[in-house]
């Protein structure tokens, strides 16, 4: 949350040549309404099934790169979908993300004291993310032009696999 996911993912696919697509708008397709919503009428479950539902679909039809939500990885399910897949973490200090995402509007996982649940949050998933990163990118003090740009080289010193997207 406030790593520049989409920022960041827009700028690498516009580098690499490809389509760009963040797994929150798919699960906004999918449900017909927005993130906030559906955690407030079906909860945050169902908001995992859908995501979980709309990252498959993602990896299985999408050719680019994907943003996930910052709670995807959560769900076992999601995690394994994602093995063999260049996974890139964008790690993000408290005190970055406490500005990037401000106020928390229009964040459901961010009510009450902002900087305080930020900081559960990276607690809690950090050591998830860097599990399942190939690539782990610092952004702190950096332009997302130059986080893509590291992702990009970075990318190119995987080994290259054919299921590899």
């Amino acid at each position: 949350m406030g790593a520049g996911k989409t920022t960041v993912g827009r700028l690498l696919a516009a580098t690499l040549g490809v389509t760009f697509l963040d797994s929150d708008h798919a699960v906004e397709a999918r449900a017909g309404k927005p993130v906030q919503e559906i955690f407030v009428d079906d909860g945050e479950a169902a908001f995992r099934t859908l995501e979980r539902e709309a990252v498959a679909a993602a990896l299985d039809e999408h050719d680019g790169v994907l943003a996930l939500g910052g709670g995807a990885v959560l769900d076992p399910a999601t995690r394994a979908l994602l093995e063999g897949h260049a996974v890139v973490f964008l790690r993000v200090g408290l005190s970055d993300a406490v500005k990037r995402v401000g106020l928390g509007a229009g964040r459901p996982l961010l009510l009450g004291n902002v900087r305080a649940r930020v900081k559960q949050l990276l607690d809690e998933r950090t050591p998830i993310y860097e599990g399942l990163a190939r690539i782990s990118v610092d952004t702190d003090g950096r332009s997302p032009q130059d986080v893509a740009a590291e992702i990009a080289a970075g990318l190119d010193r995987l080994p290259h696999r054919t299921e590899e997207r």
